[in-house]
């Protein structure tokens, strides 16, 4: 499986963005997605993940309410709309893939990562 991550940028707090993660490959939609997050110094981080059939999404608490995880099987695409971005959600953010049903907070959960795609909020 290989996943490509797009839509990072530069935004001012408060503002939106949407992360898209394409994925190819073995077959997307019997794959749990998520999106962690590694800011400078810091460890990867959880931030949002979605079960293969797209219920039951999972948030960071520090996320809640201000992100939202979404999924396309026929697109085998996986989105993170970020609105009410603030500079300490200033990171790379990475989507990934694993086989299985749930929606997972563990990196190891995980088996296919993307590249990354930077995403910088300014105060």
């Amino acid at each position: 499986v290989q996943l490509q991550a797009s839509g990072g940028g530069l935004v001012q707090a408060g503002g939106s963005l949407r992360l898209s993660c394409a994925a190819s490959g073995r077959t997307f939609s019997t794959y749990r997605m998520g999106w962690f997050r590694q800011a400078p110094g810091k460890e990867r981080e959880f931030v949002a993940a979605i079960s293969w059939s797209g219920d039951s999404p999972y948030y960071a608490d520090s996320v809640k309410g201000r992100f939202t995880i979404s999924r396309d099987n026929g697109k085998k695409t996986v989105y993170l709309q970020m609105n009410s971005l603030k500079p300490e959600d200033t990171a790379v953010y990475y989507c990934a893939t694993g086989v299985g049903y749930s929606a997972d907070v563990r990196p190891t959960a995980y088996n296919y990562w993307g590249q990354g795609t930077q995403v910088t909020v300014s105060s």
